[in-house]
């Protein structure tokens, strides 16, 4: 058995902004059949990924936690708007369920392909899919309510939800079991790159 811990990297919503995602999934669960329906996420560790890393030794953790450093280095604070709803691959047949970003679609691309140079150089294979921002609070596969709860979603999710200030990026490891999993902390670095670099990140990551 492999007890390297599980890493991936991730902007972390605000509270006001977690508060205002729970309030929309807290609804919706309320609404959904007794017996087995969807796997929401955890409320308490909201995120939007910016790179799914995998097990890592403990030496891999370190180069990795300086690689974050020095992208978040390159990375001005950016807003983030949470709006509108959907699903992979289709909300008629759910996998994933998703809120999506507006504002700060740009800024998340960039901030995944500076932290993908980053983590590059540290030894990581770069990433072989296009990013697509986007905030996962449920897992649906094969479940026969996910559909309905995915349209439900969309429809909770139509209208503005929350908006919040990215300023940092975090390392986190992944700890299953007993339920959904929980994301730990494992390092933190602020996003500290001069405001006149703002633009110029967003426009390099719609490139």
């Amino acid at each position: 058995m492999n007890d390297d811990p599980r890493l991936f990297v991730a902007v972390p919503l605000s509270e006001p902004a977690r508060l205002a995602v729970a309030d929309v999934v807290e609804r919706i669960r309320a609404g959904e059949p007794e017996g087995r329906g969807v796997r929401w996420v955890r409320l308490d560790g909201l995120h939007l990924t910016l790179r799914f890393i995998g097990l890592s030794d403990e030496d891999e953790i370190a180069a990795f936690g300086e690689a974050m450093d020095r992208a978040a280095a390159t990375i001005a604070p950016f807003e983030v708007a949470i709006e509108g709803a959907g699903a992979f691959p289709a909300v008629g047949r759910p996998r994933v369920l998703w809120l999506d970003v507006t504002n700060g679609r740009d800024a998340l691309t960039a901030a995944a392909a500076a932290l993908d140079d980053e983590l590059a150089i540290a030894g990581l294979e770069r990433s072989d899919r296009p990013y697509r921002a986007h905030l996962t609070v449920a897992r649906a596969d094969g479940i026969r309510s996910g559909a309905d709860v995915a349209r439900r979603l969309a429809e909770a999710g139509a209208g503005h939800l929350t908006t919040f200030t990215a300023t940092e990026i975090v390392l986190f490891e992944t700890i299953g079991g007993g339920g959904p999993a929980r994301y730990e902390p494992l390092r933190r670095a602020e996003l500290r790159a001069p405001a006149a670099v703002r633009n110029e990140t967003a426009q390099a990551g719609a490139r």
